[in-house]
């Protein structure tokens, strides 16, 4: 089942002011037809702000927005061709789930005949084709929620806006919904913008994921090209985890950026720099370093240091590193079976491809390294 083409969703320098609060602020985006978009982002950072404003919960200040060409910026809620799933799932308890998903088309007058069907493909599709005649109160969350997906993909939106919509669950069965949520959207076509402040969530289920900041978009890219090139410090520490040195640029050295940190020197290409001189972040992040007790591969950036603590985590092991300068660096080192841990205490170097490391703006100008 596929959805007819429509036109992507955008939105055209939108403002939301709430009295003297800017709670979204200049945002423009183009949401192409058929993707599945998340907007990424801590508490109050104006995520579920844009989406009320698609949803038409919200009007926007300044702005427009879009859909499939069409202007829909001032149109009612239910005058737009849009559904949105909530944390909370909005599930009528005392309707059954068949009845439950056949709400919306008997609200638009769909004859009798073409609703069962249509409600039985949609239950099929959220793998709840026995479960029909069931209360909401007789299923798991995650029942809940693919019965609340279901209501709103049967009305065929043109856009299905999700609000955080596995929040409620425990962490395996959100696990599991993400996966079930792409393999949907996927099956659908339709277009899903989805809003939530968990890294991993956006990261495993989008195919574009914009990283919300005080109500501004602080970077736009797919999961893969956020995570390796953050294009900020925030971005950095927000979507996983960054070790970030202070540091001073020194100008382009062939196809790398010379740098200078805590008094050593250090090489970064300059495709992942984001400037070539003055006052800098070097960034690695902690997967990427290795922990050797004797030599460094050529061509390494290397910094020496003592173990300070180490936790077992099944995949890996984590250890933070103190640096003769005083600072904790992370690193998480893989368990390949090949080697023990290493105790806190034991010296060791740190060392790290150049490829591996980014270059970026400081977000407050240090002093020079």
């Amino acid at each position: 089942m596929t959805a007819p083409a429509t036109g992507g969703l955008t939105l055209t320098a939108v403002t939301k002011r709430f009295g003297a609060v800017t709670a979204v602020d200049d945002v423009s985006l183009q949401i192409p037809e058929g993707s599945f978009f998340a907007l990424l982002g801590a508490s109050g950072c104006g995520k579920t702000t844009t989406l009320r404003m698609v949803a038409g919960l919200d009007e926007p200040t300044a702005g427009a927005i879009t859909l499939g060409g069409r202007d829909i910026t001032r149109l009612r809620p239910y005058q737009r061709p849009v559904n949105t799933v909530f944390q909370s799932y909005a599930l009528f308890p005392h309707m059954t789930v068949e009845q439950n998903v056949a709400f919306g088309l008997q609200q638009r007058k769909v004859k009798r005949a073409e609703i069962k069907p249509a409600v039985q493909a949609m239950l099929e599709l959220v793998q709840l084709a026995d479960y029909g005649h069931r209360r909401p109160a007789q299923l798991s969350g995650g029942q809940q929620q693919r019965v609340a997906l279901a209501r709103a993909l049967v009305n065929h939106p043109q856009v299905l806006l999700l609000d955080e919509p596995l929040g409620a669950l425990d962490l395996k069965l959100r696990r599991q919904m993400q996966i079930e949520l792409k393999r949907i959207q996927t099956e659908v076509g339709l277009t899903f913008v989805h809003v939530t402040h968990d890294q991993e969530e956006a990261m495993t289920m989008a195919d574009t994921v914009a990283v919300m900041n005080a109500g501004r978009i602080e970077q736009l890219g797919t999961p893969t090209e956020i995570y390796e090139f953050p294009g900020s410090a925030f971005v950095a520490n927000f979507l996983g985890q960054s070790n970030l040195l202070t540091a001073r640029a020194h100008g382009p050295s062939g196809e790398d950026v010379a740098v200078e940190a805590h008094g050593s020197r250090f090489a970064v290409p300059a495709a992942r720099s984001r400037l070539t001189s003055g006052p800098a972040l070097l960034g690695v992040r902690p997967e990427k370093l290795h922990l050797t007790v004797d030599g460094v591969p050529e061509g390494h950036n290397a910094v020496p240091g003592i173990i300070t603590d180490s936790s077992y985590v099944g995949v890996s092991t984590q250890y933070l590193v103190r640096a003769p300068w005083g600072d904790e660096l992370a690193v998480f080192a893989p368990n390949s079976g090949t080697g023990g841990p290493l105790a806190p205490g034991s010296e060791v170097t740190l060392h790290w491809h150049p490829a591996h490391s980014f270059l970026l703006a400081p977000d407050t100008t240090p002093e020079p390294a």
